[in-house]
């Protein structure tokens, strides 16, 4: 479930329920101001035991990797292993507020290609990265002990332009992509999208998220089509503005405790 907004307290109470009614995992917004994710993140850790953390998403371009990398392995120290960390480039024609950030499209796919391997880089032990746009150095290996994630691979999603190869060729460094489709969104292409990158290598365990917005009653017909397609996670959404409103906030309790689809 991505929960759409409200205050931290609110959201940790969402996440809580969402965890007592069966849900897998609940992810939040990383916006440049507002709740702050990775504070509520581990706020929502240290209150649950089984539920998958993690942000929907991080626009890492527009994040230093070794303070993302530091917020998410905390994360998963304080979870137990149960962090997510899903990445794009970030939106640039939203309602979200303007930071002065980089927007050219190639540049900021480059940082995010580094930021990824410097990322990785460091929840393995290493101590040095070199890129054209980042560079890490550090000659204390007790940061980079203490910091080990508790998970072997922390799950990297990737957002993946379909079916631009070279955004699909990205997705196969990682491990789950958050697709985004050039035209229609459907289970077909979702078929399409899953044949290309196994066609191409990707490891067995690699995610596939579809998402959307399904009524309890008739949820589990709803997401089938897309489990047989090859989707290994739905999200529940509710994007609609506003996101912190009194119905909005009583909508999403209501769906949480109805429980998630089961295909």
């Amino acid at each position: 479930m991505i929960l759409p907004g409200g205050t931290a307290p609110e959201q940790l109470a969402q996440a809580v329920l969402a965890e007592e009614s069966g849900w897998d995992g609940v992810f939040v917004w990383e916006a440049a101001y507002g709740v702050d994710a990775w504070s509520l993140l581990s706020a929502i850790a240290a209150r649950t035991t089984r539920i998958k953390l993690g942000t929907m998403l991080t626009p890492l371009p527009w994040r230093r990797p070794w303070k993302v990398a530091s917020q998410v392995a905390t994360l998963d120290q304080l979870s137990n292993g149960r962090a997510i960390l899903a990445v794009g480039l970030g939106a640039v024609e939203t309602d979200l507020p303007s930071t002065g950030e980089e927007l050219d499209l190639r540049t900021r796919a480059a940082m995010m290609d580094e930021g990824i391997d410097l990322i990785r880089t460091l929840w393995d032990g290493g101590q040095v990265y070199q890129g054209e746009h980042y560079t890490y150095e550090s000659v204390r290996d007790d940061l980079t002990v203490v910091g080990r994630p508790v998970q072997d691979r922390i799950p990297i999603w990737v957002v993946g332009a379909w079916p631009r190869p070279k955004s699909m060729r990205r997705v196969l460094r990682c491990d789950g992509v958050l697709p985004q489709y050039a035209g229609e969104a459907g289970p077909a292409e979702l078929t399409a999208l899953r044949a290309w990158l196994n066609e191409r290598g990707a490891r067995p365990e690699l995610d596939v998220v579809a998402e959307g917005e399904t009524d309890p009653s008739t949820a589990a017909a709803e997401v089938k089509p897309w489990a047989d397609a090859g989707a290994t996670w739905w999200l529940e959404t509710r994007w609609e503005m506003p996101h912190n409103a009194p119905e909005r906030m009583e909508q999403v309790r209501r769906r949480l405790a109805a429980g998630p689809p089961r295909a």
